[in-house]
């Protein structure tokens, strides 16, 4: 029996990921395809970026034991590593007086007898390391603080061509378009429409498109007549956060090269220059942009512009700045350059890793549900999507945190910190 053809649609980290984990199974990997609006790195994507984080410190054991997994491949994987993008500079965090989480984070290592990971710090010590470079920084709303050596950060967007590029030389497909429209035929949706108005066949297709999900679904939720809950909207949803970046110069960057990811709390993170010197901030406060669609429905979608911070953002930005590394503002200096960075992110942070629930969508399954923390599982999370769409379970635990919810549990999630209470245009104020 032949294979049957899949189309994938979206070339961030569960696009590219799974394109590469059907291909290296595959006695025919043309049959998948991988549209994005952009060649890779595709620029929009959330996953297309200067650096991420790459760690297994989660309160959830589950996304603990698949950072570790995550973290082995980085290292073992000979295209990853022969270009060198996953640098182990550990990370130092700085725990809130008030908060479990370092606790329950404690707790999930030691059980999985990894208390190796964990380096308790005193206020002095991380004071006094790394060249001092913390010496200024305001501790006051912190009672405690470890150094995670096994922590790390990926030259991001670089690692997702690689490996899309390693997908492409197996054989898959990639094709450039901006998918506009799902395309509902019988016995199921069947094919993509693109922005020239061709369409794009297959007998999957999975959704890999991040922020953009809603908007892509919206005309065939309306044309089915899909109930609130049946509405991806409900599952995922368009989240845009704010990143600063300073251009250093090569003695500061020599400098800074001695810090670890530098985790302030639940305000967000410093994460180590880059080869080109770029010094980058990201910030915990997170917004939506709601839109009404034709048939009245609220989604949130990213704004076109992704260069373009409004100016109550950028004064959140400095705001958070200040605390952790004062110096960089010395002599009124600002961050050389923003990006609003976009992810579809869920209720409890958990992706959306399924086929779509309506018979009438029968052959549209998602990977979706980003919730800003998913791209260090990049050289991984594809086998576990390709499961999904070959039929195969990925256990009863991964099954059901990725399964689509009838009623999302919205507190204590895996990254709840991110969850937007904001809306875009409350920050576009002057």
């Amino acid at each position: 029996m032949s294979e049957k053809s899949i189309l994938i649609v979206g070339a961030g980290i569960f696009g590219v990921s799974t394109a590469y984990y059907l291909a290296c199974s595959s006695s025919n990997p043309s049959r998948i395809t991988l549209l994005d609006r952009g060649a890779p790195p595709s620029t929009s994507a959330a996953s297309t970026d200067i650096n991420k984080i790459i760690r297994a410190d989660y309160s959830n054991p589950l996304y603990m034991t698949l950072g570790f997994e995550a973290i082995k491949a980085w290292k073992s994987l000979p295209f990853f590593n022969d270009a060198g993008v996953y640098h182990q500079s550990g990370w130092i965090a700085m725990d809130e007086k008030d908060s479990d989480l370092p606790h329950r984070i404690r707790k999930n290592f030691s059980e999985s007898g990894r208390d190796d990971v964990i380096v308790d710090m005193t206020e002095e010590e991380v004071k006094s390391r790394w060249g001092g470079l913390l010496q200024r920084t305001d501790c006051s709303p912190f009672g405690s603080y470890y150094f995670n050596p096994s922590a790390g950060w990926a030259d991001a967007g670089k690692a997702l061509a690689i490996m899309a590029n390693e997908a492409v030389k197996m054989g898959v497909k990639y094709e450039i378009g901006e998918a506009r429209r799902v395309v509902c035929g019988e016995g199921g949706m069947h094919a993509i429409e693109i922005d020239t108005g061709a369409a794009f066949k297959a007998d999957k297709i999975l959704l890999a498109t991040g922020a953009w999900t809603s908007q892509l679904m919206s005309s065939v939720e309306d044309e089915l007549e899909l109930s609130d809950e049946e509405r991806v909207e409900n599952q995922a949803s368009a989240a845009g956060v704010c990143v600063a970046h300073f251009q250093l110069s090569e003695a500061e960057k020599e400098a800074y090269s001695q810090l670890p990811v530098f985790v302030y709390g639940g305000q967000g993170e410093v994460i180590p220059p880059t080869d080109s010197g770029i010094l980058k901030f990201t910030f915990a406060t997170s917004v939506k942009n709601i839109i009404s669609t034709a048939s009245g429905h609220e989604i949130s979608v990213p704004v076109p512009d992704q260069t373009m911070a409004p100016p109550g953002l950028q004064e959140d930005s400095m705001n958070l700045i200040r605390p952790r590394l004062p110096q960089v503002l010395d002599g009124g200096r600002k961050p050389d350059y923003y990006r609003l960075c976009w992810d579809s992110i869920t209720p409890d942070q958990q992706p959306i890793i399924t086929r779509h629930p309506n018979p009438s969508l029968a052959n549209l399954y998602f990977a979706v549900g980003g919730s800003f923390h998913f791209y260090k599982f990049l050289p991984t999370i594809g086998k576990y999507v390709a499961n999904v769409l070959n039929g195969v379970s990925n256990g009863l635990q991964k099954d059901q945190a990725w399964a689509w919810k009838p009623a999302h549990e919205s507190k204590g999630g895996v990254h709840e910190k991110l969850v937007p209470t904001r809306v875009f245009r409350d920050f576009c104020m002057t």
